[in-house]
This record gives C-alpha cells, structure tokens and sequence, in this order.
C-alpha cells in the first residue's frame, strides 16, 4: 500500500512542477460560457485569425473559430449546431439560418465585401484578359478549371454566375473540379494540380504559390457580401464584445489589409 501511495504521490507533485496537470472542471465551465463559438466562412480565415488575435491581447480571451464552407456551417446551425455567431460568404446562406430562426434579431449587418479572380500557379505564364467570350477553355490546355462547389459554396456560385454572364461557361463547365470549399480550390492551383482557378481575392493574396490572371468585372456576378450576426442559441458571455470587435477600427484594418472591403466603414 505504501508503494502505491508513493507512486501516487510522486506522479501529482510531478504534474504540480511541470505545469500540466489537468485543468480544474470549474476553470473549462468558465471558458464554455465565456468563449464565443463563430462558424466563418473558409474565405476569412487569415483575415479573422488575425482580428481573433487582436482581440486577445485587447481581453485574453480568443474565439473558438470554425472554418468551412458557408453551406455547411448554415446547415450544421439550422440543424442545431452549438454556436453564437455565423460570419457567412454571401446573403443567401444568412438567409437561410435566419428563417430557420437561428439569427438573434437586430444582430444581423453586411459587414465586408469581396472580389473573385482568375488564379494560375505562381511559376507560370498564362495571361488572359477577362471578358465577354475570353478563351478560358483553350488556356486549360486539356487541364481542370479549380472551383468551389458551384451549386452550394458562394465562391462556386459566383465564379459560375460570373462565366455564364461573360458566356463562357458552357465551354468549360466539363473541365470544372469542383472542391468542398475556397481554399481547397485554391491549393488545387498552388500545387499544380490545376492551371488555373477560380477563387477570392483575398484567397490569392493569402497563397505566395499562385498569381492573379485577372479580375472578374464586378457586373459579370451577384455582389460579394459577408454578413453577420449573433445565433439566437449564443451563450457565451462575451458574444457581444466580440461582435462589436469585429465591426471596430481595428478589425477593419485587418481586413482591408487582407484585401477585404469594409462596408460598415467604408
């Protein structure tokens, strides 16, 4: 018995003078309720990284942040995912948790706007000026057109409604691989395992492995909006402050620095 108990005794104090004992039950209940979940968009992720950040050296607290496509992060709320804040890639799928009933009412703004580009590998040529007609097939060469999910993913659907409008999309939609979300779309184009890509700009500025071929006309597809707003099911005590932080000064020059548009400043 005594053996045991020194064994015992000797792994505490060891956890006590290495620091890594587990955390008290009351200290993790704390984090739960003071800690907000957001569901965001793939397309913010340096961009909201960075103001989660900032925001923890302003109250020591960071943000729980999930990233994925807005489809998804919609559809895992409207089926009553835990979370307090939905930052989306477009209206459309705002819409959609809103009349599920998911967005606390009064929360809801049109917080920053974006643009999408053509993207080609950082070490080659291709040039291409986009307009009506362009001859994106040909510049494929026998390659696949990276895109996010043209049906469901808001970068999919505008980059489809952006080539229907510029009457090219008939000729590359069987040469489109469509991925899960923006950002697998644009590791596609970094790794060379697509020529060319369709992705935010923002995106392209994220990526030192890939270039910007051009810049879609702004007329050719639905305006680029992120809106967001607290969930009606947000418990987290500091839900609040970090909204507000979200819409401040200095998360505004976080996104424009990463190539975002402030709406609510600009």
């Amino acid at each position: 018995m005594r053996l045991g108990f020194a064994i015992v005794l000797a792994f505490v104090l060891a956890l006590g003078a290495s620091g890594q004992g587990v955390r008290p039950a009351a200290a993790q209940e704390t984090d739960q309720e003071t800690i907000p979940t957001v569901f965001a968009a793939a397309s913010l992720k340096d961009a909201l990284d960075g103001v989660n950040a900032a925001w923890e050296e302003v109250t020591g607290h960071a943000a729980r942040i999930s990233y994925a496509a807005s489809s998804a992060l919609a559809k895992q709320i409207a089926e009553g995912a835990p979370a307090d804040i939905f930052f989306s890639a477009d209206r459309d799928w705002m819409d959609f948790v809103e009349a599920s009933g998911q967005v606390k009412a009064g929360t809801r703004e049109d917080l920053l706007a974006n643009r999408i580009v053509l993207i080609a590998p950082k070490d080659t040529d291709t040039a291409l000026e986009i307009a009506s007609g362009f001859p994106l097939k040909e510049a494929l060469e026998g390659g696949r057109l990276a895109m996010a999910n043209v049906d469901a993913v808001p970068a999919g659907k505008y980059g489809k409604a952006a080539l229907q409008s510029l009457d090219v999309w008939s000729a590359v939609e069987g040469s489109v691989a469509q991925a899960q979300n923006v950002r697998a779309a644009l590791a596609l184009v970094a790794r060379g395992e697509a020529p060319l890509g369709i992705v935010y700009r923002t995106d392209a500025y994220a990526e030192p492995r890939v270039r910007i071929v051009g810049t879609f006309p702004e007329d050719s597809h639905p305006p680029i909006i992120y809106p967001v707003a607290q969930l009606s099911g947000a418990t987290a005590s500091t839900t609040t402050e970090f909204l507000d932080f979200l819409r401040g000064k200095t998360a505004a020059s976080i996104f424009r620095d990463q190539g975002f548009g402030v709406l609510a400043a600009d």
